[in-house]
């Protein structure tokens, strides 16, 4: 019933910059907070940076002044703009959303995931 679908992941060199996009779509009636999150090998997810409905962000320190978090309420879109890119920012990221979907005439609440897109920054 509901969908998120990560874009703008590639390869680039050190302090260059690359652009995540992340489209829910589906049986949307709402969504809460949107956020980003990181895994590189052999190490756990962490959160990167998260956006609520109205607009309230929170960044790993890692990321501040460096990352920058926006969404796009009337596109169900999140965005991720990274720049001065590093290499230890190589990682699989993963978009999610804690929203409320709609079946038949009932409401759900849910936390989803992306698939995953790849970022690779070599030095």
């Amino acid at each position: 019933q509901v969908q998120l679908v990560e874009s703008g992941g590639g390869l680039v060199q050190a302090g260059g910059s690359l652009r995540l996009s992340c489209a829910a779509s589906g049986s949307i009636f709402s969504i809460n907070a949107m956020g980003w999150y990181r895994q590189a090998p052999g190490k756990q997810r962490e959160l990167v940076a998260a956006i609520t409905s109205g607009g309230n962000t929170n960044y790993a320190d890692s990321v501040k002044g460096r990352f920058t978090i926006s969404r796009d309420n009337a596109k169900n879109t999140v965005y991720l703009q990274m720049n001065s890119l590093k290499p230890e920012d190589t990682a699989v990221y993963y978009c999610n959303a804690e929203l409320e979907y709609y079946s038949g005439s009932y409401y759900y609440t849910g936390d989803y995931w992306g698939q995953g897109t790849q970022v690779t920054v070599s030095s």
